[in-house]
């Protein structure tokens, strides 16, 4: 199984910390040890089933936008953004699981024209201010369908560390990695009034794979 590269600080401690009280519980409490150490190793398959790479077939789009991000679609609705579009739109928001893979990609293709970070809250993911209370990153792309299509990044209650990897005039390719965030939390699309949403509310949805939307030109 091919491991992320944002696992390796969280192993390695994790690892340490489970060699280090596996050492010390088989010295004093011999046997009765197992009673510790079995739920140790439980979370450190865990952590490796987190932080999978699942291989997927990421094909070329132009007029769809790709579920970002495996997990449940919590919300469709119309929002004002006031950070990037100035604009009503349609939010898509997609909650993930601890037990969700947390690769996040671009949902749509074309170019990078924005990126910020905000630090902020951590209330939990599903909360409807998080997406402008939390801690988030926000980007924005010029689609190739020629409109301004903006996703965010949010932190949870268990999620304390995001990382995204675009620059401003990147590419951006639909299903292909721009970041990923660790341990719960969510990504919010924001997309044109007239886009076909193609998801409902309650929807599994596979990163780089499920179409959830689709923009004409």
């Amino acid at each position: 199984m091919k491991l992320h590269k944002e696992s390796k600080g969280t192993l390695i401690v994790a690892i340490l910390f489970i060699a280090f009280v596996g050492t010390i519980s088989i010295y004093y409490l011999h046997l009765w040890s197992l009673v510790i150490l079995i739920p140790l190793l439980v979370m450190l398959g865990l952590i490796f089933w987190f932080f999978r790479v699942p291989t997927r077939a990421i094909l070329d789009h132009t007029e769809n936008v790709i579920a970002p991000v495996d997990g449940k679609v919590v919300m469709i609705k119309e929002v004002f953004e006031d950070e990037v579009l100035k604009a009503n739109c349609i939010q898509v928001s997609i909650f993930m699981s601890p037990l969700n893979v947390h690769i996040c990609r671009y949902p749509v293709s074309g170019e990078v024209n924005y990126k910020k970070y905000h630090p902020g809250k951590y209330l939990v993911a599903w909360h409807e201010k998080s997406s402008t209370e939390n801690e988030r990153t926000t980007v924005a792309v010029q689609s190739l369908t020629n409109h301004q299509v903006v996703f965010r990044q949010i932190a949870g209650y268990v999620a304390r560390r995001i990382v995204f990897y675009c620059n401003v005039q990147d590419e951006a390719k639909a299903g292909h990695e721009f970041g990923f965030i660790k341990f719960g939390s969510r990504m919010d699309v924001f997309l044109p009034l007239d886009t076909e949403i193609l998801c409902k509310i309650g929807d599994k949805t596979k990163g780089g794979l499920d179409v959830i939307a689709r923009m004409r030109d």
